[in-house]
């Protein structure tokens, strides 16, 4: 067990500017709406704590804490090298995503890590094993190039022929974090954040289908391995290489081209659905990218996907989204070992609503029947 809370005395010679940061973009505030939240302080001020120039004092503080709803040792520096070289991420669609709300999701993402780091202190969780193919930035990059960078991630993780069983316990086992969460954030879509220790793949609770939250999930697996090592770059390229290898790492061409139909067949779609656990849009767009289908017979489905209203509810649904399950067993491991979540969340300093908030939205399927 970790030692006793430190006092405020001790939070405020230990103030670490990053976690203000963060507490303020958890709680989606500007600097100047933080200062009118406390009273007794300016945004100028927030400014300088943020930036490095100036530390609260204790009674400042305390007022942080209560405006921000955390622990006042949540401010205190923790014992381990800082991530504040990664704060981008890998968005999508940041022409409808505000700069405050990708700030807040973010937030949520760095609490991910930090959770994982302090639960880390009491129990053991999978090697972070991934690898990484990296595409040369400003390089030309073939289809072929994609297709065979996520052939290798399946043949290094030992993933047999044939449908991905759960992409995210795949990602989990392997060591990267996945969330789910729901924090009010609109226009949010699925990101990742390349952090070195413990990558963090955010999905977004709104988007209740397995189909494409699979696809999500592998979409940013893809930019972990492609694009991870070179930093966040957020273009029209990056982004349809991510999907690119979203569909090689969920449907092989191999496997795949076989089974996927030259004319338009939406009961062998429904089939084919069923058994890959893919959007009918996905193999679609792979019966084109195989050239299997031909140009004219992939318009003529795309056009009734969208006249039939199947681009926003698609027939045969797979049922709920993949549950991600690291973090809430790690804690369950770590109760048997007899430290309970109250006493690890007031010795760890990390807020508990918040971590309550990243592990309960976790928990949406339907419970299993154990035998």
């Amino acid at each position: 067990m970790n030692g006793p809370q430190l006092d405020p005395g001790d939070v405020a010679a230990l103030f670490d500017r990053a976690r203000l940061r963060m507490a303020r973009e958890l709680r989606g505030l500007t600097q100047v709406q933080l200062a009118r939240e406390v009273g007794s302080i300016t945004a100028a001020s927030v400014s300088q704590f943020e930036n490095g120039h100036s530390r609260p004092a204790t009674s400042t503080l305390r007022r942080l804490a209560v405006a921000l709803r955390v622990p006042p040792s949540f401010f205190a520096a923790p014992a381990r090298p800082p991530a504040q070289h990664q704060l981008n991420g890998f968005f999508r669609s940041l022409r409808s995503t505000s700069p405050r709300d990708r700030q807040q999701a973010l937030a949520y993402v760095h609490l991910a890590r930090e959770l994982a780091l302090e639960l880390e202190k009491h129990v053991v969780l999978p090697d972070l094993n991934l690898p990484r193919y990296p595409i040369g930035e400003g390089e030309p990059c073939q289809s072929a190039d994609i297709e065979q960078a996520a052939a290798r991630v399946r043949d290094h993780w030992n993933v047999s022929r044939g449908p991905v069983q759960d992409v995210v316990r795949l990602l989990e086992i392997n060591g990267t974090v996945v969330v789910r969460f729901r924090v009010s954030i609109e226009k949010v879509d699925a990101f990742c954040v390349d952090f070195p220790d413990r990558p963090v793949v955010a999905l977004g609770a709104d988007k209740g289908l397995r189909d494409r939250s699979r696809f999500d999930a592998a979409h940013e697996l893809g930019h972990l391995v492609l694009h991870g090592l070179r930093g966040e770059t957020r273009d029209k390229g990056t982004e349809s290489q991510a999907h690119e290898f979203a569909a090689a790492f969920l449907m092989p061409a191999e496997d795949i081209r076989p089974e996927l139909p030259e004319r338009l067949d939406w009961p062998a779609l429904l089939h084919l659905k069923a058994r890959w656990h893919v959007s009918l849009a996905a193999l679609l767009v792979r019966a084109k990218t195989l050239g299997v289908m031909s140009e004219h017979a992939f318009a003529q489905g795309w056009k009734a996907l969208s006249v039939r209203g199947w681009r926003k509810v698609e027939p045969g649904p797979l049922g709920n989204p993949e549950v991600p399950v690291l973090l809430q067993r790690a804690l369950e491991l770590m109760e048997t070992t007899g430290l309970s979540f109250a006493d690890f969340i007031n010795h760890s300093g990390l807020p508990e609503d918040d971590i309550r908030t990243l592990l309960g939205r976790d928990i949406s399927e339907r419970p299993r029947v154990e035998f």
